[in-house]
C-alpha cells in the first residue's frame, strides 16, 4: 500500500508491505529510487511512522544517491524483460568466471544459477549451490570477479570471518577496494 511520509520537509512516498514472516521493520531504498518499508503484520502504524522519522538522515541520504546515481548500469525492480534477455549471458560469464577462479580454490560447488535477485549480487547455498544475479552481466569485469569469488568462498566458510576474507584475497588482492565500490551500486 502507497504512503507518504513528511522527512525534514520533503514529502516522501514509501511502499508499506505487511508481512507475517516479517519479526522486525524493515527499511529498504532500490537503485530504482523506489522506498519500501516492510512491516510485521498487526504492527501499530504510528511506531511504523516514528521508526522512518527516526531513520530520516539514513531514508533521505540512500534516496538522494538513488537520484544523483540515476540509472547509469540501467538497472530496475521491474524488469523481467531485461531479465529474460541478459540471463544466458549472466550464465555463461558465471559458469566461466566459476570455472577459471576454482582453479585456484578447487572447492565442490553443485551447480551455478541465475536469478532475478533485487538485493543481493549473489549467493551460497548449504547445499554448495551458487546463484547470482542476472545483472553481474552489466557489471564491469572486475566486480564480475569479485562476486564470483566472493560467492566461491563461502563454500570454504560460510561467513564473513577474517579467514573469509583471506580466502578472498588470494584471488581479488584489492577486494576492500571493489567491495566499497560494489555496495554503491
Amino acid at each position: 500500500m502507497k504512503k507518504t511520509i513528511r522527512l525534514k520537509n520533503q514529502k516522501i512516498e514509501y511502499k508499506l508491505r505487511k508481512s507475517r514472516r516479517a519479526r522486525r521493520l524493515r527499511l529498504a531504498v532500490y537503485c530504482d529510487g523506489s522506498f519500501v518499508v516492510t512491516a510485521p503484520r498487526g504492527f501499530d502504524f504510528s511506531r511504523i511512522e516514528e521508526f522512518i522519522v527516526q531513520k530520516a538522515e539514513w531514508v533521505l541520504g540512500k534516496l538522494d544517491f538513488a537520484k544523483k546515481r540515476g540509472r547509469s548500469l540501467t538497472f530496475s525492480r521491474n524488469s523481467g524483460k531485461e531479465y529474460r534477455k541478459l540471463k544466458h549471458e549472466a550464465l555463461s560469464l558465471a559458469g566461466r568466471k566459476t570455472s577459471e577462479f576454482n582453479r585456484i580454490y578447487e572447492f565442490k560447488y553443485n551447480k551455478v544459477s541465475i536469478r532475478n535477485q533485487k538485493t543481493r549480487w549473489g549467493s551460497c547455498s548449504k547445499k554448495g549451490n551458487l546463484n547470482f544475479s542476472y545483472k553481474i552481466a552489466l557489471l564491469p569485469e572486475k566486480y564480475v570477479d569479485y562476486v564470483i569469488v566472493h560467492e566461491l568462498c563461502h563454500l570454504e566458510e560460510f561467513n564473513h570471518s577474517p579467514n573469509f576474507w583471506n580466502l578472498v584475497a588470494r584471488a581479488i588482492p584489492d577486494y576492500k577496494e571493489i567491495r566499497k565500490k560494489i555496495r554503491k551500486l
